[in-house]
């Protein structure tokens, strides 16, 4: 007899998990129901890629009890778990790129007859998986890495019609997704809602939460704080649950006044993109730069730093010619934080002093030698004004969360003393709570008269924080207005249009 109604999909019931002396779940209760898009919400470090590791058999918890559709349900490991019918898609997806959709997606489970592979067999359930999905042009030769992110996140979902998946988890699936290309995935996880498959919906955009989910659940510091049903439930209140008091705003508002300019940008073009690009950054301002994904916002920064080649045009800093490269902008008082913090903005298995330090040794150096104790209370100094979680400074990279990270990131470019800082895409990925520090940041950092460059694809933040917008499309820079003259609605239009208004 089922120990759950019919329509649960998923009980989990009391689960503890320890690492050491840190409880990184205390008795967390968890239900999906058939047909339900559960939301699964709380800060970086509350506990939800623990819990979620532990469903999909990463993680074994030290008590509780889990039920699948009924039975008990205890996965030996992630393989046994998808096997059981619980599908993981996580942000950085699951992917081998040099294997074809085919091979992806049988990979473990592979349909054979006498020993040699079916082909045939796999591929018509491949087919009619992708068909389902909408997507038939999607050919099952065909290697995954000739795809779009978009149709990659595809590949994953067609993983768990084939193996007839009960639960589906998506961690973060819109985090490198361009706004056309999320509502294609909406439509998605609306199929296999119809489908009476369970859906957790892992997100820190919590418009995309209230659009897409049923109902939804909290987890803070390891415990379940919260849940129940979407409908009625503002956004205000599920941040209080999440950061545990009550946030009255989001995009806190540090006075600062925009000065002189600092850096003059004329005529600059890149190898591809951008291409003649005129603009003025000001000392003491939130310049915000807004555009579809590939419009030129990040090749942009990259040609200003020196990471790309610029084909023609000119760049001063303080009234100078320069000809950037990476160490003379961070001589000349220039910080980029990149969008992508893994591979580009951070050493991974280094120290946090590491990642902070390596770029400006200069204040702890003298006749040759490090003073080692002073970098040492200088980072913990620096830890704690960013709010930064972590044991010690000397903690590998790779233990913290996210959104920590992203602070280390931070304090890098704040440690480089840089007057004119490049900010791509820097809340993406990370909670509310870490949002709102970073906000807080860039307007005291203005306050100090220092220059913030600030690319975004979240409108909101754009038009709540930056003093004046710009808008890339194609490559070109069209529109540079103050924040009072732009919405949501005339930002996406330039950057559609390709057409200043």
């Amino acid at each position: 007899m089922p120990e759950t109604p019919s329509d649960t999909l998923l009980t989990m019931r009391q689960i503890s998990k320890r690492f050491g002396a840190t409880h990184a779940l205390r008795n967390v209760n968890f239900e999906v129901k058939s047909g339900q898009v559960l939301a699964l919400v709380g800060e970086n470090g509350a506990g939800k890629s623990t819990l979620m590791k532990v469903l999909s058999g990463a993680h074994r918890p030290d008590s509780g009890e889990m039920l699948l559709d009924g039975n008990r349900y205890a996965p030996s490991g992630p393989h046994d778990a998808l096997l059981s019918g619980v599908c993981m898609i996580y942000q950085e997806l699951n992917l081998a790129p040099d294997l074809s959709i085919e091979d992806n997606i049988m990979l473990g489970r592979e349909v054979s007859n006498f020993g040699l592979l079916d082909r045939r067999t796999q591929r018509s359930r491949i087919q009619e998986a992708l068909v389902t999905l909408g997507h038939p042009n999607l050919r099952p030769e065909t290697p995954v890495r000739y795809l779009s992110v978009a149709s990659q996140q595809l590949v994953e979902v067609a993983r768990a019609l084939v193996f007839e998946s009960k639960i589906v988890v998506f961690d973060e699936p819109t985090s490198s997704l361009t706004r056309s290309d999320v509502q294609n995935l909406f439509k998605v996880i609306k199929q296999l809602k119809e489908k009476g498959l369970g859906i957790i919906y892992i997100s820190h955009f919590l418009e995309e939460v209230q659009e897409i989910g049923d109902a939804y659940a909290v987890l803070r510091d390891g415990e379940s704080v919260g849940s129940g049903s979407l409908e009625g439930i503002s956004e205000e209140e599920i941040v209080r649950l999440m950061v545990g008091r009550n946030v009255q705003d989001l995009f806190p508002a540090v006075p600062h006044t925009a000065g002189e300019s600092i850096i003059s940008i004329s005529d600059l073009t890149g190898t591809k993109i951008p291409r003649d690009v005129n603009l003025e950054i000001r000392r003491g301002e939130i310049l915000g730069i807004s555009g579809l994904v590939g419009s030129g916002r990040t090749e942009l920064l990259r040609c200003l730093y020196g990471l790309n080649s610029i084909r023609r045009g000119e760049i001063k800093v303080n009234h100078v010619t320069t000809h950037p490269t990476p160490a003379r902008m961070i001589r000349q008082g220039v910080g980029i934080v990149s969008e992508d913090r893994k591979q580009e903005g951070l050493a991974q298995t280094c120290s946090i002093t590491d990642n902070i330090t390596l770029s400006n040794m200069s204040p702890y150096a003298k006749f040759g030698f490090l003073n080692l104790s002073q970098r040492q209370q200088s980072m913990r100094n620096w830890m704690q004004k960013l709010h930064v979680k972590a044991h010690s400074p000397e903690q590998p990279l790779i233990e913290l969360s996210g959104g920590n990270q992203q602070k280390v990131a931070l304090a890098r470019v704040m440690h480089q003393q840089a007057d004119v800082y490049l900010f791509d895409e820097p809340t993406r990925g990370i909670d509310v709570g870490t949002k709102s520090e970073i906000y807080r940041l860039m307007g005291e950092l203005a306050a100090q008269n220092k220059a913030i460059v600030f690319v975004s694809s979240y409108l909101t933040e754009l038009l709540a924080i930056c003093d004046r917008i710009a808008v890339m499309s194609r490559g070109q820079l069209l529109e540079v207005r103050p924040r009072a003259d732009w919405t949501e609605e005339s930002l996406m239009s330039v950057a559609i249009s390709g057409e200043a208004i």
